[in-house]
């Protein structure tokens, strides 16, 4: 293993938006039994360091890898195709349409039963756009279009948080 290897070599799995969950956790638990700085207590300042270094490492990786939004823009980003969420916000008229539908319905929304059934439509909205992004990484190979979804994601991604935040607010 090295610093500098790509977060699936430094787990050992393959490039892939589809991934075993629980092959994950148990490889994100053996790595850090092994970089763990308590490990290296007996071996000076100097292999703490350096096992902190580790340690902080396969962390970054370990929730790049299990997010799947940011799996996705990861193997973007390995593939060579900037996600550009910030330079990059052309979205297609019909997603666009259906995001300020979702807003005005959020808006309309007068109880949590409500907000709790929009949500559950832009949850079930929200798998299919990963489904496309698994297709278009896994399948298709296709980074181009995958950043397009993950673009998109990040839209319904922000609007759920909003959803979260409006419930949290009719429930105090």
């Amino acid at each position: 293993m090295q610093l500098d290897d790509d977060d699936f070599t430094l787990f050992g799995l393959a490039r892939r938006f589809g991934l075993d969950r629980t092959a994950l956790d148990a490889r994100w638990r053996a790595l850090q039994a092994e970089v763990h700085p308590d490990r290296f207590a007996s071996q000076g300042a100097a292999a703490q360091r350096i096992a902190m270094q580790w340690s902080v490492r396969v962390n970054a990786a370990y929730q790049r890898l299990k997010e799947p939004l940011q799996r996705g823009a990861y193997l973007c980003a390995l593939a060579g195709v900037a996600i550009e969420a910030e330079t990059n916000t052309a979205m297609p008229v019909a997603f666009l349409m259906q995001q300020m539908a979702w807003r005005e319905a959020l808006d309309d929304a007068q109880d949590g039963a409500a907000v709790a059934q929009l949500d559950a439509q832009v949850a079930e909205h929200e798998r299919a756009m990963l489904a496309r992004l698994a297709d278009a990484l896994d399948q298709c190979h296709d980074a181009r279009a995958a950043a397009q979804e993950v673009r998109a994601l990040m839209f319904v991604a922000r609007f759920r948080h909003d959803t979260r935040r409006r419930l949290e607010a009719l429930d105090a």
